[in-house]
């Protein structure tokens, strides 16, 4: 089916982390099997980066919604650059 994902900005300054649950982005496919759903971070952020909490510092590239409901994800800026806003895809 057709994949909808719905996201809330999130706002971070240097050193803040923000774990991502599925109140920020979450995705639904019209199946009944949303666990199965993964997210790909295909541009990650520029200052900052996505990351597993029980392997902090390291960035990841894909998580599952799973992970989302679990808040085992956190997004974690560094804007010790001068950045502004950004986005990640």
């Amino acid at each position: 089916g057709d994949i909808v994902l719905l996201a809330k900005p999130v706002t971070l300054t240097e050193g803040d982390r923000v774990t991502l649950t599925t109140d920020v982005p979450v995705a639904t496919d019209g199946t009944s099997k949303p666990e199965k759903l993964l997210y790909a971070v295909s541009l990650p952020p520029v200052h900052g980066q996505i990351e597993h909490i029980n392997y902090p510092g390291v960035p990841i590239s894909s998580y599952s919604q799973l992970d989302g409901v679990a808040q085992k994800v956190s997004g974690v800026g560094d804007n010790s650059h001068g950045a502004g806003k950004e986005s990640l895809r």
